[in-house]
């Protein structure tokens, strides 16, 4: 991957299980988790985009905004999606996208050279710990848009282990101890239990 991707974190969501509003806002340690994401992705990337719906100055940030393009929030392969489009209009020399959501605020700091170096022929790679796989973190080729709106337009399938699946996309391991790199903040507990980790592990 001679170029930089381009990096999108997904932020789209409706965030129920936080009880709603926008859990990319939420404070660890007094700085929210969408700083948090900015300043670990944006020095691995050739540029920074936020997939959101609504208006773009509640997030605080100079980021270009990319909402969905498909109708009735269907998940975060509408975020993906529309991450490919917009870079296939507007940055047509960079051939690959990656996506991170907005709730994982250790992400690690060679995620974009690991993930690179392991998209061989099919293109994509996304990443796992633990042996569980996180798959809307991971790079993509803009040349798969086409594919990926089939599967999610024309047939219908929104379930992001179906992508991963057409895609052939390769899987690279990142050890969960002593933290995961990809916890994410689902809930009040999550980030009870992300503050627990920054105490005992103040660099995660």
């Amino acid at each position: 991957m001679r170029v930089k991707p381009i990096g999108l974190v997904l932020a789209g969501g409706l965030s129920r299980r936080m009880g709603g509003g926008d859990k990319a806002l939420k404070r660890l340690a007094g700085t929210a988790i969408l700083a948090c994401i900015v300043g670990r992705i944006g020095p691995q990337v050739s540029e920074l985009w936020l997939n959101a719906n609504g208006p773009a100055e509640r997030f605080g940030l100079h980021l270009p905004l990319v909402p969905d393009s498909v109708p009735d929030a269907p998940g975060p392969l509408a975020g993906i999606l529309a991450g490919l489009d917009h870079a296939a209009v507007h940055n047509p020399d960079v051939r690959h996208v990656l996506t991170v959501p907005a709730d994982c605020p250790f992400l690690p700091d060679d995620l974009v050279a690991r993930l690179a170096a392991a998209t061989g022929r099919a293109g994509s790679a996304c990443a796992s710990s633990g042996g569980r796989i996180h798959g809307v973190i991971g790079v993509w080729p803009v040349a798969s848009r086409h594919e990926l709106r089939r599967l999610l337009v024309d047939e219908g399938i929104r379930r992001v282990d179906g992508w991963l699946e057409r895609a052939g996309t390769a899987t690279v391991e990142w050890p969960a101890e002593p933290y995961d790199p990809f916890f994410n903040v689902n809930t009040p507990g999550d980030l009870a239990e992300a503050e627990q980790i920054l105490r005992h592990y103040p660099t995660a």
